[in-house]
């Protein structure tokens, strides 16, 4: 049998547990690393243009901005997924402080509510599940007071016992920097024919990620619309530290034909290496004890095809998205939200 959830405007019909399990059962990650490998075979160059053709009509890409725009010039259809754009194809909304981090679609956007977030209207997943132990305070502290590897290590795996303890709501407290402060997300689906890099959304400091092993489930609205908690269950790579206003974290998820998942500033993180198996609550964690600055628009990463960004962030009650709707089609560099003040664009103008 199938769940359903009644909402104030429709009832959503949820896939039952039997079915989400038969769904993850398929062999789907090994399917994606051959998706993956053939992405990446070399094209007869007297084939490139034909070939490439096709798939940019199916997809409607917009060739024209590509920093290339001759397909012959892409040795594989993964060099076309991730190809780059001519200068200026994305221009920055410059009275704001944050901007649209990738071309897509947005599935849903708004508050969290007490630990709780939308995945598409309707539909939810854990802040707390799709996060995991908010634990980089024991990691600076460790660090602060000389702490040996294993000391440390011993702190990190007894945060990660008592984090199994803490409700919902105690975790959405934890990572507020104000408690006067409240939890937004955003969530940008990324289909095939879209331009695959991703960007740095906001002024902010990388100090942490934390690497998910999970599932490749399509990502696709109507899979999301269907499967509760979806992006806590599929593979992801989880990117938190802080802005103007406290908490940040930006994370890129995996989706089937996914081959992988890059960060340009990460040259640890391997996506879909073969870890069937593993639960989607295996992680590894990767601190920057130095931390990684980014700027609005600065280059972020790419995915080996189209998938999903999920923004947390903390700001202030009165923060407002900034002509945000259900289903828009967005583009890397639009105005996302936070009107900058006067004295923010004095400041920009004296750097500039």
């Amino acid at each position: 049998m199938k769940s359903s959830r009644k909402t104030d405007t429709d009832s959503v019909k949820l896939a039952s547990n039997l079915e989400v399990s038969l769904y993850r059962s398929l062999p789907l990650r090994a399917m994606s690393r051959v998706w993956g490998k053939f992405n990446e075979l070399p094209l007869p160059e007297f084939s490139r243009h034909f070939l490439l053709s096709i798939y940019v009509r199916m997809f409607n890409c917009n060739v024209q901005e590509a920093l290339v725009e001759d397909l012959s010039q892409y040795r594989n259809l993964g060099e076309f997924f991730r190809r780059a754009l001519k200068p200026g194809a994305r221009p920055l909304a410059e009275d704001h402080l944050l901007v649209m981090p990738s071309d897509g679609k947005v599935l849903n956007f708004g508050k969290v509510v007490d630990g709780t977030i939308e995945q598409v209207k309707g539909v939810n997943y854990s802040l707390k599940g799709f996060l995991g132990p908010n634990n980089l305070w024991v990691y600076k502290e460790g660090k602060s007071s000389g702490s040996c590897s294993s000391d440390l290590e011993m702190e990190l795996d007894q945060s990660d016992l008592e984090f199994k303890g803490i409700s919902e709501s105690q975790h959405y407290k934890s990572l507020l920097h104000n408690k006067d402060n409240r939890l937004y997300h955003v969530v940008i689906y990324l289909a095939p024919g879209d331009y695959h890099r991703f960007h740095s959304p906001a002024d902010w400091t990388v100090e942490h990620r934390r690497h998910f092993h999970g599932e490749l489930l399509s990502v696709n609205p109507m899979i999301a619309s269907y499967v509760e908690g979806l992006f806590s269950m599929n593979e992801r790579a989880v990117y938190t530290g802080s802005w103007k206003h406290g908490f940040f974290s930006y994370t890129a998820v995996g989706a089937t034909n996914v081959g992988s998942i890059r960060t340009y500033f990460d040259p640890k993180l391997e996506t879909n290496t073969g870890c069937e198996g593993r639960k989607e609550m295996t992680y590894e964690d990767e601190f920057f004890p130095r931390g990684v600055s980014l700027k609005r628009g600065d280059a972020f990463g790419e995915f080996r095809l189209g998938s999903t960004i999920v923004m947390i962030f903390e700001a202030p009650k009165t923060f407002d998205f900034t002509e945000l709707s259900l289903n828009k089609s967005v583009r890397m560099g639009g105005a996302l939200g936070e009107p900058v003040t006067a004295k923010e664009k004095r400041a920009r103008a004296a750097q500039a």
